[in-house]
């Protein structure tokens, strides 16, 4: 299997969730002035053949307009037919569903590998001119910038738009792939430490994603599980929330039917009471105060016992799970905060011993 092959997997994966979140998103960053990202368009382009070219992203934007977004890390001059012919195919995308075609930006990002005095925005062959919109990695303070996320990062501070797309872009402003892939690593440490989950889950995608071209399978596979694991807390913490809203409401009904039998139970009494004597309604109202107090106790403590059991059974379902998928013990047991190595240890003998 190829780099390239792994990396459109690796895009496949995550393209979904960072399409979502590229919503309102402006290229600030790379320090371009354009309107921002409405949404995120396929890439693929119907009248050039599958391997011969791929654009890395085509974005609609916000005015109408669309920008096609290519990386490069090192420049060639041919490289600007490869562009003309992008921008022909979606021209001609257009064209075959009888539509106007909108005004294209032909951006190209260039990554840490290349100087500006190096690249030439124009291409002019007569009768065809085209002028690229063009973005250095390489005029990053990446160690500031690096250092300005870290800080916020430990603080547990959100970050703003602009400061994500720093945190995913960031290793493509190394010259070298071996600079570049150990940023890669960084960086995706420093994401997974990243306290708001939907922030952490974006940068984590948006790194697989923007650097598919240097990251290494390791790396990769790292995000990927970090993700899983990501997803996997936040299932567990719907369901608890799921159960704590379920005792909530089970201890609301009882105490309406507790408090709604001791009213009728009092009035009943009161009016016995009233008619026997003073001393008698004092006693009869005691007694249907001090039944309905019990019942309703009682019926607090199963309703209480009840979620307690569903909470114990949804953590046992969710550690099965995490078992069978071959997770350590050390991953679980820091995402059950109540198993301990040995319960899970014990679990996963009982469920070995099952499958013999």
């Amino acid at each position: 299997m190829g780099q390239t092959e792994i990396a459109y997997q690796n895009k496949d994966i995550t393209s979904k969730f960072l399409a979502e979140n590229l919503k309102g998103k402006t290229f600030k960053v790379y320090g371009l002035k354009l309107p921002k990202v409405k949404r995120v368009l396929p890439t693929n382009i119907p009248t050039v053949k599958a391997n011969e070219l791929r654009l890395d992203n085509l974005f609609e934007l916000a005015d109408g307009s669309m920008a096609l977004v290519d990386y490069e890390s090192d420049y060639d001059n041919k490289d600007k037919i490869k562009y003309l012919n992008y921008v022909t195919g979606i021209a001609n995308r257009y064209l075959q569903e009888n539509k106007e075609c909108p005004v294209i930006h032909m951006i190209v990002i260039y990554t840490g590998d290349i100087d500006r005095r190096k690249v030439s925005a124009r291409y002019n062959i007569g009768a065809v001119k085209m002028k690229l919109e063009t973005a250095f990695l390489s005029e990053l303070d990446a160690k500031k910038i690096f250092g300005r996320l870290k800080k916020k990062v430990e603080k547990n501070q959100l970050l703003n738009d602009e400061e994500l797309m720093q945190f995913i872009i960031l290793p493509l402003s190394y010259r070298t792939k071996e600079e570049k892939q150990q940023k890669v690593r960084e960086t995706v440490e420093l994401a997974a430490k990243i306290q708001d989950k939907k922030q952490q889950i974006f940068t984590l995608s948006g790194i697989l994603v923007f650097t598919d071209k240097v990251i290494d399978r390791e790396t990769a596979s790292r995000i990927r599980r970090v993700i899983e694991m990501t997803q996997v807390a936040q299932i567990f913490e719907e369901e608890k929330q799921q159960a704590l809203t379920q005792v909530a409401q089970i201890f609301e009904e009882e105490k309406r039917k507790a408090l709604t039998q001791a009213a009728q139970s009092y009035e009943e009494e009161k009016r016995k009471a009233l008619t026997q004597a003073a001393q008698s309604y004092e006693e009869e109202k005691r007694k249907a105060l001090t039944q309905a107090a019990q019942s309703y106790e009682e019926e607090k403590r199963q309703a209480l016992t009840q979620a307690k059991n569903t909470f114990e059974e949804e953590n046992r379902r969710v550690v099965i799970r995490m078992i069978k998928k071959d997770y350590p013990t050390e991953e679980i047991v820091s995402l059950i905060p109540n198993y301990s190595q040995n319960d899970v240890e014990k679990l996963r003998k009982e469920l070995s011993e099952d499958n013999f």
